[in-house]
């Protein structure tokens, strides 16, 4: 995605163009799907996220200011996570016990599953980060953006990412092995 050229599509999106908005989400949909899926575990939730963010994007339009602050994909990124840690705060918690696993019906896809395993501890561990710590995460990590963006997105310091993502990879060490300890894997 080019930054000057996501400025030019929020401009015209400010005056009216359809199109350019159209154009805008097309650029963005898939990153943002992927930051709420990782933020949430729930694509249905992710989706009502996205749509919300995009609305805001439609809202902001007439007000955005080319070379005003942050990038498009920037700030999109940080509302996208801000939406996401809201809706996490309101939600209600469900019992580790009760989320239904993943069936693979695939024949023979012993890899496939020992993967989806371990992609689910993962994403449980990840779950229990605080949320900072898992925005952070989701964003270096799965979203391949760099410090200096992920401060960005987050409104904090490049220094105060590092220590995040550091607080992270030990907490995630940790959650992980106490998941292979219960569950009796061997990593």
């Amino acid at each position: 995605m080019d930054p000057a050229e996501d400025e030019e599509l929020m401009l015209a999106s400010g005056r009216g163009d359809r199109a350019a908005f159209a154009k805008l989400v097309r650029n963005h949909l898939g990153r943002s799907n992927a930051i709420a899926v990782r933020m949430l575990g729930s694509a249905a939730e992710a989706e009502e996220v996205v749509q919300e963010a995009f609305l805001r994007v439609w809202q902001k339009a007439p007000t955005w200011r080319k070379d005003g602050g942050a990038r498009v994909s920037t700030w999109l990124a940080r509302v996208i996570v801000n939406l996401c840690i809201d809706r996490r705060r309101r939600a209600r918690t469900v019992p580790l016990e009760e989320v239904p696993e993943m069936a693979d019906s695939a024949p023979g896809a012993d890899d496939v599953l020992a993967l989806e395993e371990r992609r689910q501890r993962v994403a449980t561990a990840l779950a229990e980060l605080p949320d900072r710590q898992r925005a952070a995460v989701v964003l270096s990590y799965y979203e391949g953006l760099s410090n200096a963006e992920v401060a960005g997105a987050l409104e904090i310091s490049v220094g105060a990412v590092e220590s995040l993502l550091v607080r992270a990879r030990r907490s995630l060490a940790g959650l992980l092995a106490d998941l292979a300890r219960t569950e009796g894997v061997v990593t």
